[in-house]
C-alpha cells in the first residue's frame, strides 16, 4: 500500500459492518439471487466453499473451530471506511460472519468487536491490489473457479493491464492468460448446457484450464467435434479424473479408442491406449511409451517398496531414480524455455 493511505488498527462492532458483496463466491450467489441477497445467503455463499479447499485453503468449519479455541482470530480483517461512511469488508468476510454466528449463539469469549485494519477511501486499484494479495497467493485462497472470475473482472471490467494483474498477483502471464479464457470457456460452453445454475460445479474449472492447451483444442476440432462437445464430456463425466483432459489428443486419433471414450469415458479409452503388446520391447519403446510406464508403476508402487528404498537411500537403485528424475526436470525445462 502506498504510504499516505490513511490507515489505522480499531476493534470494530461486527454488527456494523457490510460484507463485500463482490467477493466473487458471493457475486455468484448474486447472479442467483439478485440484489435480495441476505446475509444468511452470503454466510452460505462462503461456507459452500468448504470442498472447493486444498491443501493450502481453509474451510470455513475448520476456521470456525480454530478460532472458537483460540478465543480470536490471529490476523486482522481489513475494512475500508468508504466516502458514505460505510464499513465494507474487503478482505475477512468469512471470519466476520463466524464472529456473528458465535455471538448469536451466545458462545463464551469477545465476539461483539472484531479486529480490523480500517482504511478510509480506498481507490478500486488499492482494493484490487488487497483482495489479490490476499486470495489468489495468500493462505486463504479462492477456489480456482473465484480466481478466474476475479482475474476476468479486473482484465475486462476493471480494464487492468495483464502486466498489472501479473505483478499483483505473481505468476506467468500465460497462467493468468489461461484462467481467463478457461473462465470464458467454462461460462460459454458449460452453462448453458445445464439444467440450471444449480447444477453448475466450479470443481469442473480445472478441466478447462486443461483446454487451453493448443494440442488439445486443435485434437478436438480435428476429431470433427466442438467445444461444446467437450462440455458434455465434462458434464456428463466422460473425462474423470479432470487431468485426463491431456490424454485427448491419444485418446481422439484413435478410432478404437475414441469410440470407447464417447461410450465408457477416458479411464478405459486410456487402457485400451496403453494395452502392451506381445513383442513389445523395452529398447524398443518410444520415451513416451517409457515416461508413461513409469508414472504408472509409481502411482501403484506398494508403500513397502518405497520403505524399502528409502532404508537404503545411497544404494544404486535411488541413485539410477534420482539421476532420472533430474534427466526429466532438464529435458522439461528445456522444453518449457523459450529456445
Amino acid at each position: 500500500m502506498p504510504a499516505d493511505v490513511d490507515c489505522s488498527f480499531e476493534l470494530l462492532d461486527v454488527n456494523s459492518l457490510e460484507l463485500d458483496r463482490s467477493n466473487p463466491r458471493i457475486a455468484q450467489y448474486l447472479e442467483m439471487y439478485g440484489d435480495s441477497i441476505t446475509a444468511e445467503q452470503m454466510s452460505l455463499a462462503l461456507s459452500s466453499g468448504d470442498s472447493l479447499a486444498g491443501d493450502s485453503g481453509t474451510t470455513f468449519h475448520s476456521l470456525r473451530e480454530s478460532i472458537k479455541t483460540c478465543g480470536r482470530i490471529i490476523h486482522p480483517i481489513i475494512v475500508n471506511r468508504d466516502a458514505e461512511g460505510k464499513l465494507v469488508v474487503v478482505e475477512g468476510n468469512t471470519r466476520v460472519l463466524i464472529y456473528r454466528e458465535l455471538l448469536d449463539q451466545g458462545h463464551p469469549g469477545h465476539w461483539a468487536t472484531i479486529p480490523a485494519m480500517l482504511y478510509r477511501e480506498l481507490g478500486p486499484d488499492q482494493t484490487d491490489a488487497i483482495r489479490l494479495q490476499a486470495h489468489l497467493v495468500g493462505p486463504r485462497q479462492w477456489d480456482p473457479y473465484s480466481k478466474a472470475r476475479y482475474l476476468d473482472h479486473l482484465r475486462n471490467s476493471e480494464h487492468l493491464t495483464m502486466a498489472q494483474i501479473v505483478d499483483f498477483c505473481g505468476g506467468r502471464n500465460k497462467e493468468v492468460s489461461d484462467f481467463i479464457d478457461a473462465y470464458h470457456d467454462m461460462e460459454k460452453y458449460y452453462r448453458p448446457i445445464l439444467d440450471s445454475d444449480d447444477s453448475f460445479d466450479p470443481h469442473k474449472f480445472s478441466a478447462f484450464v486443461e483446454l487451453q492447451n493448443p494440442r488439445v483444442k486443435k485434437a478436438v476440432l480435428d476429431a470433427g467435434f466442438k467445444y461444446t462437445d467437450f462440455a458434455h464430456w465434462v458434464k456428463d463425466e466422460l473425462i474423470l479424473p479432470l487431468n485426463t483432459v491431456r490424454q485427448l489428443p491419444r485418446i481422439l486419433a484413435d478410432d478404437r479408442s475414441r469410440a470407447i471414450f464417447l461410450s465408457d469415458g477416458a479411464q478405459e479409452a486410456i487402457k485400451v491406449l496403453d494395452a502392451p503388446t506381445a513383442d513389445a520391447a523395452l529398447a524398443d519403446a518410444s520415451l513416451v511409451q517409457l515416461v508413461r510406464e513409469i508414472a504408472k508403476r509409481i502411482a501403484h508402487l506398494p508403500y513397502s517398496e518405497v520403505q524399502r528404498l528409502r532404508s537404503n537411500a545411497g544404494g544404486e537403485e535411488s541413485d539410477m531414480i534420482c539421476a532420472a528424475r533430474d534427466s526429466l526436470v532438464e529435458l522439461c525445462a528445456d522444453i518449457a524455455s523459450d529456445g
